[in-house]
Parts: structure tokens; sequence; C-alpha cells
């Protein structure tokens, strides 16, 4: 059976039904009040408990607390196995230029996602378990690598290799599962639970990075673990792993998803014609889904119709998202360029900051003997900046408070510009004036950036949604072509992420082999200046 013109006009039916249809599918398990569901079927309450948003957040945690060990350490291990400066650029290139090709694929895939467990909660323990296989390499490549192999040389080609590895699968993963996780609090909350959430998942990413960097901190070749172990860095990766897989469980078991179902083909192709949150258009649909039905008319067999109104639909359906990723609206990419920006200027001092303490402020050295003063004096400097990075963790969780507070005052254009002005002037000074106790204060305006960029923006996708769903109601409009998927919107947010990394990837490291560490933290103070005006001029807010 195939789709006529006639059934493109016939009136579909209405959501409540299809929530009703999908929850009785489940068995009924969460029956709450006046519930509704969007075209992927996501079960929307009008208020969560705090609990549950609470247990939502452990993903942010978790997810952070493994994030704060790769800050911490990755420079030093990669220095450690002797990888060459000129390399930098390729590990931090490859993971972020994977992530921004497949994060918006990935991203409108989970907005049609029919999996019986959910749309969301699949590719977040994918992304997980991959998360924990890349923290492994990194942190264990050097000592697994040394039980196979006997020879000297090879054992340092290959311990730098499998340590790329796992650099690289970590970050991929990381960067990537921030996406899926905004989304999946998106579908199943009212739109004031999304505020309250975004602020649960900030406190949660600094309390998560606060204890990431105090393990970081803590001298584990000195304690119970420390001897039972091989090394210190097996310590870590245990603690990070136990702590990370417990946090995923909580998280997956939060909130139930209401999985998308559909009876059968012609359901889901009105499904997908008729709501508001499509990425195309009604005459894109009707045009794409009748060519499937002259493919249909046209075929001999079954199998065949079958075969080439999929490979119809997948051309489409890659092109639909090519058109509107290319086509946002114009708030929308400026929103995304003043997130670059932001993440250009926090990464650029993050990832080498430890780094920056050792070399510049204790002025120690990575390549020295490992049984010499130098280079005792930079594994010092790596240890203190581990509690820098803990004070940032630890203002970003006090700061994501202190947003709800401000909040009614100034409003999310003053905490957007406040956040990158206070980032450019604390990480300027530290540039300048190089002291242990200066910097350590100033690392708490780092806290201020952190928790903006996780809360500000994805506030304001949630701000534009609003008044899109709003704008269609008071049309009484089923299929706009001005709707927006929430999957793919938070997946361009976040693609930034990658985007900055590339960015930072292709001239940062040439730019610290020439210049050294001390030139990561003027371009991020100069980077985060530039998206300050941009956030003030540029960016719009609603309301």
């Amino acid at each position: 059976m195939t789709l006529t013109e006639q059934h493109f006009q016939e009136s579909p039916p209405p959501p409540s039904e299809v929530a009703k249809a999908d929850m009785d599918s489940t068995g009924g398990k969460e029956k709450a009040a006046q519930p509704s569901t969007a075209r992927t079927g996501a079960l929307v309450r009008k208020q969560q408990a705090t609990g549950r948003l609470i247990m939502h957040s452990m993903a942010m945690f978790g997810r952070e607390f493994c994030y704060a060990v790769e800050a911490a350490f990755v420079t030093p291990v990669l220095l450690s196995v002797g990888l060459p400066k000129s390399l930098y650029s390729l590990v931090w290139l490859i993971s972020p230029i994977l992530g921004f090709v497949l994060q918006p694929v990935v991203g409108s895939a989970s907005d049609h996602c029919a999996c019986s467990w959910g749309r969301r909660r699949p590719y977040i323990l994918g992304l997980g378990i991959i998360m924990l296989v890349g923290m492994a390499l990194y942190l264990n490549g050097d000592e697994m690598i040394s039980a196979f192999i006997g020879e000297r040389e090879k054992q340092r080609t290959w311990a730098i290799v499998i340590t790329m590895l796992g650099v690289v699968l970590f970050d991929f993963a990381a960067d990537f599962i921030d996406g899926p996780i905004k989304a999946y609090l998106f579908d199943v909350c009212s739109h004031e639970d999304k505020e309250k959430g975004l602020h649960y998942h900030a406190l949660f990413t600094g309390l998560g990075g606060a204890l990431g960097y105090l393990t970081g901190a803590v001298d584990w070749g000195e304690t119970v673990l420390g001897y039972s172990l091989t090394s210190e860095f097996q310590v870590i990766f245990l603690l990070s792993a136990l702590v990370f897989l417990i946090c995923l469980i909580v998280h997956l078991r939060s909130i139930p998803e209401v999985p998308l179902r559909y009876g059968n083909k012609e359901t889901k192709l009105l499904l997908e014609v008729t709501e508001p949150y499509k990425y195309r258009s009604i005459e894109e649909i009707k045009n794409g889904y009748s060519s499937c039905t002259d493919l249909n008319a046209t075929s001999k067999t079954k199998k065949g119709t079958d075969a080439s109104c999929s490979e119809a639909q997948r051309r489409m359906t890659l092109k639909s998202l090519l058109k509107t990723l290319l086509s946002m609206p114009s708030h929308y990419r400026c929103l995304c360029v003043s997130h670059l920006f932001g993440w250009m200027a926090f990464m650029s001092n993050m990832l080498f900051f430890t780094d920056f303490m050792g070399q510049v402020v204790y002025q120690g050295s990575p390549y020295a003997s490992h049984n010499s003063t130098l280079y005792h004096t930079y594994r010092r400097g790596v240890e203190v900046g581990c509690w820098g990075l803990c004070i940032n963790a630890i203002a970003s969780s006090a700061y994501s408070y202190l947003q709800k507070v401000l909040l009614p005052y100034i409003g999310l254009k003053g905490l957007y510009f406040i956040g990158y002005l206070l980032f450019g002037l604390g990480t300027g000074l530290i540039g300048l004036f190089p002291n242990v106790y200066s910097t350590l204060v100033l690392c708490s305006l780092f806290g201020v950036m952190s928790s903006t960029l996780y809360t500000v923006p994805f506030q304001l996708i949630a701000e534009y949604h609003k008044e899109e769903e709003d704008l269609n109601l008071q049309q009484k409009e089923q299929g706009t072509e001005h709707g927006r998927g929430k999957g793919i919107d938070c997946a361009a947010l976040t693609c930034m992420v990658q985007l900055a990394q590339i960015i930072l990837g292709v001239g940062l490291g040439l730019l610290v082999s020439v210049a050294g560490s001390a030139v990561t933290v003027i371009s991020a103070s100069m980077v985060a200046l530039i998206g300050c005006c941009f956030v003030a001029f540029c960016v719009r807010y609603v309301g």
C-alpha cells in the first residue's frame, strides 16, 4: 500500500492519541497528568520531580569528572610517552573533525530513532562505552604496550600510537555525548523544567570537574591503591571508570522516554509530514514520497520496491539535512558563532593550563630526565595546576546557582556578556603576571565561563523553540517549514565545540611549539574579549 495525495490532505491523528497509543504499548508505566508528545513520541510532563532532574544531571557529573582527568593529564601523558610537538595538531584534529562531520547526522537520526528504549539513550550509552575505551587506552597505553613488546624503540612508537588513539576516542565521545544529553532533557521536560535542568547540569558539571581535578592533584603513588597497581595512571583510570559507570547508569534510569513507534508506514509518513518539528517543507516531503510511490508502481517485486524506496528516502534525508544546516535562521547561526568564540577561548586555556603551570609558572621542563630537579618541578606545577582547575570547577558550580539569582535582574544577555568578559580579563592577567597565588585566585573566573557555556546558549535554544511553538499554535499550523528539531539544533550548537578544537588544533599547536605555553592564556583572553563584543551586539535574545 502506498500513500496518495489524498493521504496528505487527510487530518492526522491528534498528538494526544499518538501519546496514548505509545503509553499503552509500553504498559502504561508512566501515568502523568495531561501527557503530550512531540513528533518523536517523547513524553512531555508538566513538571518533573527535582530528584529526577538531579538523576538526569549525573551524566554531566561523570562526563566532567573524566574530562577533568583528561585536562589534567593528557598533555603530561603525551609528553611522557615521547610524543613530538609536531604531532600535537594531529591529536587535537582527528576527533573534532569526526565529530563536526557526524554530530549533525546523529542528531537528526536520533530525532527519528524508533528504539523501544527511547531515542536519545541508546546513543548516550554507546558514546559512554567509547569514552571508557578511550580513557583506558590513553591512561594505560604505555603499560599495555610494555607488557607485549620488549624492544624499547618499538615500545615508544606503539605507546605513542595507542595513547593518541585513546585521546581521539575519548575526545570524540565526550564531546559528542553532550548533544544527546541536552536533547534528552528537552524532550522529557516542560519549558520551566528545561531551565531548572540546565542549571542542575551546570551545577553537577562543576562538582564533577572539581572532584576530577582533586583526583589528579592527589599523589596516588603513596597510597594503598598506588602500591597495589602498576602506576598512578591505573589508579586514576580505575576511579574514573567507576565514577562514570555509576553516573551513566543513574542517568539512563532517570526519566523514561516514550519510544517512537509507528503501526505502519502510512502512520509514520503522516506523522513526519504533519508535525511542526520537521526539517523540510510539506512539498519536499510529498515530492520525495511521491517518487517512492512511483517506484512502488513500477517495481515488479515487493522486495525491490522497498529497497528502491528506502534508497530514495535516504538520499532525500541527507540532502534535507545539509540544506537545513546551511539554511538555519540567522539568530541560530549567530548563537553558534558566539558559542564557537567561547569554546575557542575556554579550550585554548584549559587544554594547556597544567602544562602552563609546570613550564611557565614553576619553570620546570617535561623533557628533562625523570629523576632530575627540572622534571620534578614540572610535575609539582602540574599538581598545583590541578588545584587551580579544581577551583575553576567549584566556582562553576557556585556560579550556576548564582545565575538563577541574577537572571531576573540582568537577563540572559547580561549573563552571557559577564561570562565572556570576566574570563577574558582573568586569563589576560594570568598571562601578564604568572604568579602562583594570583593565578589560583583568578582560576575562579574560569568557572564563570564554564557555567556560562553549559547553560546560557542552551537556554537560548529553548527560548527560540518555545517562541516558534507559540507562533505555530497561534497560527494553528501543523506543518510549517519554520519548525526546528531539538536534536539537530543541539547537535549544531555542540558542533561548535568540535570546530573550536579543529581551529585550535591547526593553529595553537604551532604557536605553542614556537612561543611556549604562555601564548595559550593570551590567546584565550583575546578571543574571549572578541566574543564578548559579539555576544553584546549580534546574538538575539527573546523577550
